[in-house]
């Protein structure tokens, strides 16, 4: 379909053909001037700024001069006659509609087959502000928002490079979702950024909601639960990722952001890391490992003992947790799943529900459920502690919030079949499919499983900043050096 260079047929055209039965389009005509010439203006109620259209679109417009107007080069007269921020001449009706729906205003000239798409966006946005899912005790509370436009401007403030690259794309049949893949150009691998670009432009799908529809649709290895795809809602973040060689892929519509390749040390690290005196972060870096290997063993290794074990149990505490199980009519495996279970629902309802509420559902939950649980011989005291220290070192490492869970629950299947000896088959399996995991070719476990001290000055340590001289090599082989060498140092 085309348009006319009627503007009575165009305006017909978009009312009752494209826009049919829409009670949101708004159609607005005048006249051009002191001239005969008819105008029309299509736009989206309550996504434009009504009041620029106004001021800089339409009074000029309707006030200008019969001698500024060349009936030849008409669209080149109006652009000197507009003050808009951005405009462009299109011809192509698809670029006209998709123009109308992301917030533009298309003015239609009679006499031409042409029409002006003017950038008049209005609609309201979130403020920005600190992220929740990552709050932090000393940084920025800068937060992205849903706003593409907002977020590029965050990034670009931390960034101040010519050499950061912003690629624009759409993706979803119907809902043209807008997405920037942004990296540094001098520091990128190139075949890191073609892979990104290739698995994107394979995207073929209705609609993009949010970024989690793309991180989905990309990652490595779909069906485990690792994810090899990072995601952030902070500029401070992701431009720490950039600076690294990584690409970061912006969603509109979605304060987070995608940031590609996605190792397994990332999730032990936190941005705060970097700002602190590092004998104090390589501390709390420490206990997140640390905290990582009690949420998915504890269990399993209490199971083991309690179980197959005995021996290897102190007697004194043995007679104690004998005591503690004496009249409870459950195995210890039915225990250990069943208060895990009733813990993440507790868990569960109370991030979905309104913040004052949930805590309290939480703690009164547990407290009671708890209490109520041992003092009817249900379960055993020492079962309780053994769920509560699992869950609660748990939440020092949110990234890997939801594969704990199913680790913990393959440790516990397989110590209770073999005890010590499955649990040790466990982690072997858990280790070698650690192994065979990359992110956009990129090992999962690389710089973990390096012996060279230059890998490993960001990894279970955070090194000063004075010995971390180079970019991981793995993801970028280009200008490595990220400081110069300072002397003594």
């Amino acid at each position: 379909m085309k348009l006319s260079k009627s503007i009575e047929k165009n305006l017909e055209i978009f009312q009752q053909k494209i826009f049919h039965d829409d009670d949101v389009i708004r159609y607005r005509r005048f006249t051009l001037g002191n001239t005969q010439i008819k105008c029309g203006i299509i736009f989206i109620d309550s996504m434009i700024d009504k009041d620029y259209l106004g001021e800089n679109v339409i009074s000029p417009l309707t006030r200008c001069k019969s001698e500024s107007i060349h009936l030849r080069e008409i669209y080149p007269s109006i652009e000197n006659i507009i003050a808009v921020e951005s405009l462009r001449i299109s011809k192509g009706l698809e670029q006209m509609i998709e123009g109308i729906l992301y917030g533009d205003a298309l003015l239609l000239i009679d006499g031409t087959d042409l029409g002006m798409i003017l950038s008049v966006k209005g609609w309201e946005y979130r403020s920005i502000s600190e992220p929740t899912s990552e709050s932090v005790v000393r940084g920025s509370r800068e937060g992205f928002t849903e706003s593409i436009i907002i977020n590029i401007s965050l990034l670009r403030r931390k960034i101040q490079d010519s050499r950061l690259k912003f690629k624009m794309q759409e993706l979803g049949r119907r809902t043209k979702t807008k997405i920037a893949i942004c990296y540094i150009e001098d520091l990128v691998s190139p075949q890191i950024l073609q892979e990104v670009f290739e698995r994107i432009n394979k995207i073929d799908i209705d609609g993009i909601l949010e970024s989690g529809y793309i991180e989905e649709l990309i990652k490595d290895s779909p069906l485990s639960p690792f994810k090899t795809v990072g995601h952030t809602e902070r500029p401070d973040i992701l431009a720490g990722k950039i600076l690294e060689g990584r690409v970061g892929i912006l969603c509109d519509g979605t304060p987070f952001v995608l940031t590609v390749p996605f190792i397994f040390m990332e999730g032990f690290q936190s941005n705060e890391d970097y700002y602190r005196n590092w004998a104090l972060a390589s501390l709390d870096r420490m206990l997140r490992y640390v905290g990582f290997f009690i949420t998915t063993s504890t269990p399993a290794i209490y199971l083991s003992l309690i179980t197959y074990h005995q021996e290897m149990i102190p007697t004194p505490l043995l007679l104690s947790i004998s005591a503690a199980r004496e009249g409870i009519p459950f195995p210890t495996i039915f225990e250990l799943i069943v208060l895990g279970l009733v813990f993440e629902i507790l868990r569960e309802g109370g991030v979905r529900l309104p913040s004052p509420i949930g805590q309290a559902l939480s703690i009164v939950g547990a407290i009671v459920l708890g209490d109520a649980a041992v003092t009817a011989n249900f379960v055993s005291a020492p079962m309780i502690i053994v769920i509560a220290l699992t869950g609660i070192s748990s939440f020092v490492i949110p990234q890997f919030l939801g594969v704990v869970i199913l680790i913990r629950l393959a440790f516990v299947l397989f110590a209770s079949v073999l005890g010590l000896y499955g649990f040790v088959f466990a982690v072997i399996g858990l280790f070698i499919h650690l192994m065979s995991i990359r992110s956009f070719g990129i090992p999962y476990m690389t710089e973990l499983s390096s012996y060279k001290l230059e890998d490993v000055k960001d990894t279970v340590i955070r090194a000063p900043w004075w010995w971390m001289q180079r970019r991981p090599k793995l993801i970028t082989k280009k200008n490595r050096p990220k400081r110069k060498r300072i002397e003594g140092k």
